[in-house]
């Protein structure tokens, strides 16, 4: 599997939250907005809009490619993209849970993000 299957999967992915989210009875000027930036290989589904007299603005997914890998900035979903991309055929060491400290991803079943020859360098947490 490569990086365009991955990006594949998370524009897929990301488009349908996209359709499927709810948007607020009192809302005004409200959407559900994904931008992929394929060049810098960035992804967001933000969410952009009024409801009542009160703004709102806000990110529920950010994930971007790096080093062959999908780094997974922020999630704010219930079901876990991690899980969606493992259904879908990504390993695990593929994908980075950029949200967790560095020095805590050794400690999760996915990727690090480090090179493989760093990994084995580990040090234990002081707690």
């Amino acid at each position: 599997m490569g990086v365009e299957q991955y990006r594949q999967y998370i524009r897929q992915i990301l488009s349908e939250r996209q359709k499927r989210a709810s948007v607020p009875r009192t809302a005004r000027e409200y959407a559900v907005q994904t931008v992929f930036d394929g060049e810098q290989d960035r992804y967001l589904l933000l969410y952009v809009g009024w409801i009542g007299y009160k703004r709102h603005f806000g990110c529920t997914l950010a994930v971007e490619i790096k080093d062959g890998k999908i780094w997974i900035q922020h999630d704010g979903t219930e079901e876990g993209l991690a899980n969606r991309l493992v259904e879908m055929g990504v390993p695990k060491q593929d994908i980075v849970l950029a949200f967790h400290e560095p020095e805590i991803r050794q400690y999760t079943d996915f990727g690090t993000g480090e090179p493989i020859e760093t990994q084995s360098h580990k040090r234990d947490l002081p707690y």
